[in-house]
């Protein structure tokens, strides 16, 4: 029988723990990586280790190498913080996909920056109008996919990411006049990142957009103040203002559609 194998475009943050939990289902499991130097963490993981940079690879057979034979391909790396972001990071999308066949499997690691502040909750029918260059790089590639994978596709939209060792207390210490204090909050954790991911792939669940964000949304200075303090940091100040201008991700859709229960309901637990 044919072992079960994922390719995993970006092993940094979330996909070095993503690749390792499919390592423990007994996935063979691909893993692309920018740095020469991860190599030897990626191959004691036991992932079969892949280095390029899209957009500036010379040998295009790395990507058919790194895709090949695999039942489902995990696209995780954000775009640049570069001046030409959009571009780039559709210059980088459309590198690879020719290397991606008609049978294959993909799911593309979103971002809730695609989503426009409306002052009210957000859900995944809302047309698009990201504010940031950033969140317009995201849904351009978004509809690239879409047109190209059509329904071998599902685009996983996460809100802000926290877990481990990227620690919430350490984004706002030691700033002061920051505004929108009173705006609610949208994030996930690690954990719940990767089980949304396993949801997709073990239900099957593919021509789908999908947002992932915790169930609870405590407000931006009430979180952020109680989370700098738990460290031992000094915690920001906010602005004194009564303007405030947000959204609030919906995650219905996951609860409902994956059966997805998360784990870490409420991001407030690790700061109270």
């Amino acid at each position: 029988m044919k072992k079960k194998q994922i390719s995993i475009l970006g092993c940094g943050w979330l996909g070095l723990p993503l690749a390792k939990n499919f390592i423990t289902q007994k996935y063979v499991v691909k893993g692309a990586t920018t740095s020469v130097e991860k190599v030897e963490t990626l191959q004691k993981a036991g992932i079969q280790p892949f280095v390029f940079k899209l957009g500036t690879t010379d040998d295009p057979k790395v990507y058919a190498d790194f895709l090949a034979n695999s039942d489902v391909i995990v696209i995780n790396f954000p775009p640049k913080r570069v001046s030409n972001v959009v571009e780039t990071y559709q210059k980088q999308i459309r590198e690879i996909l020719p290397f991606i066949n008609e049978t294959q499997k993909v799911i593309f690691v979103s971002s809730t920056s695609v989503y426009q502040n409306t002052n009210d909750w957000v859900t995944e029918t809302l047309e698009n109008q990201p504010e940031k260059e950033s969140g317009k790089a995201v849904l351009a590639v978004e509809n690239i996919l879409k047109t190209h994978l059509q329904d071998r596709l599902t685009i996983l939209r996460f809100a802000g990411l926290y877990g481990y060792d990227r620690v919430p207390g350490r984004f706002f210490a030691n700033k002061t006049d920051i505004p929108n204090g009173k705006a609610p909050i949208n994030m996930i954790h690690q954990d719940d990142c990767i089980g949304l991911i396993n949801a997709i792939i073990e239900k099957n669940v593919w021509g789908e957009i999908i947002n992932g964000c915790s169930d609870a949304h405590p407000l931006r200075e009430v979180f952020y103040v109680l989370a700098a303090k738990k460290q031992g940091l000094v915690p920001p100040e906010f602005k004194d203002s009564d303007f405030v201008s947000f959204k609030k991700i919906a995650n219905t859709k996951s609860k409902e559609l994956l059966g997805y229960t998360y784990t870490y309901p409420d991001p407030m637990v690790f700061v109270c």
